[in-house]
């Protein structure tokens, strides 16, 4: 019997907020992660970068502040950071475990990029809030420099893009190892998105939200599986309020149903389900886990979680 192929997407929960947190964070990660190893799944793994770019975009933000000479890091540059740490203290973590449990696996991350279209909507309406809290007058400067701002409660933030995935580059690269049984750890925050001009690939002032990729990532790699670890055990109809109802299971059309009634969280669950739906789409015989990270164990056997089919 053939190994179950998995495309697993990693939430905020699995990493923690700064370095302390996410070495701490990713000892139990890793613990999941093993479980499924050693329930005989074939893992590809991707994962959110919310705090850890925002963390380094400050620094080299901050470091060109003081520095004149230093100039400040663009936000490709910034996700190809964040992919290379957490891909590191996932890999090393994950590593130690499968070796404490007599598992001898290979364990590899893949620096990623994903193309996107220069002319998506997202570009002219960016909504994806970065970075430090700014001054007024520090707002000011960004925007004197093409860049958008938005005032929140704290203080002023950069806001970019989050435009739609089109090509993972890395893709082949990502399939041999899939197919050579490792654990490959890739599109880490979603990938560093590029945009392809005379075949010449060019960072873009964007992110690319880590869902949208995991269910483009699980349709190339045609996994059987699509488990997408978050903060609830649960997807709930009526979340947060006094009717509030768990969804054991649900097909692809009632989650379609149930997004028109907008049941779903603009920036929480919906992305989750939308790149069920995507998956699904491109692999109807597939199958989406929507869980907590500590309940991965008991999803895969239908005992907690929400489920996805077509």
């Amino acid at each position: 019997m053939s190994k179950k192929k998995a495309v697993v997407a990693l939430g905020h929960d699995a990493l923690g907020s700064t370095i302390h947190e996410q070495l701490d964070a990713v000892k139990n990660t890793a613990k999941a992660l093993a479980d499924l190893v050693e329930a005989d799944y074939q893992l590809t793994i991707t994962h959110s970068n919310g705090p850890q770019v925002s963390m380094i975009h400050k620094a080299m933000t901050e470091l060109r502040r003081i520095y004149i000479d230093y100039t400040p890091a663009p936000m490709c540059v910034c996700s190809a950071m964040s992919q290379g740490y957490v891909g590191y203290d996932i890999q090393n973590s994950l590593k130690s475990e499968l070796l404490r449990r007599g598992i001898s696996k290979p364990v590899s991350t893949i620096l990623t990029q994903v193309t996107v279209d220069p002319y998506d909507e997202a570009f002219y309406e960016p909504k994806k809030a970065i970075g430090r809290y700014m001054s007024k007058e520090d707002a000011d400067i960004e925007v004197n420099k093409g860049n958008y701002v938005v005032k929140e409660a704290e203080g002023y933030r950069r806001i970019i893009a989050a435009p739609q995935p089109i090509d993972i580059v890395e893709i082949a690269a990502i399939k041999a190892l899939s197919d050579a049984d490792q654990v490959v750890i890739a599109c880490g925050g979603g990938g560093i998105p590029v945009i392809e001009q005379q075949h010449v690939l060019k960072g873009a002032s964007a992110v690319i939200e880590k869902d949208s990729i995991a269910g483009k990532l699980a349709s190339d790699l045609k996994a059987d599986e699509l488990l997408i670890l978050t903060s609830v055990d649960y997807v709930c109809l009526n979340f947060g309020k006094e009717n509030e109802e768990p969804v054991h299971a649900m097909t692809a059309a009632e989650a379609k149903a149930y997004i028109e009634q907008g049941q779903f969280g603009e920036t929480d669950m919906l992305p989750k389900i939308i790149a069920a739906i995507t998956y699904l789409e491109a692999v109807p015989n597939g199958r989406v886990i929507i869980t907590s990270l500590s309940k991965t164990a008991d999803a895969i056997s239908e005992k907690v979680g929400t489920i996805i089919t077509a």
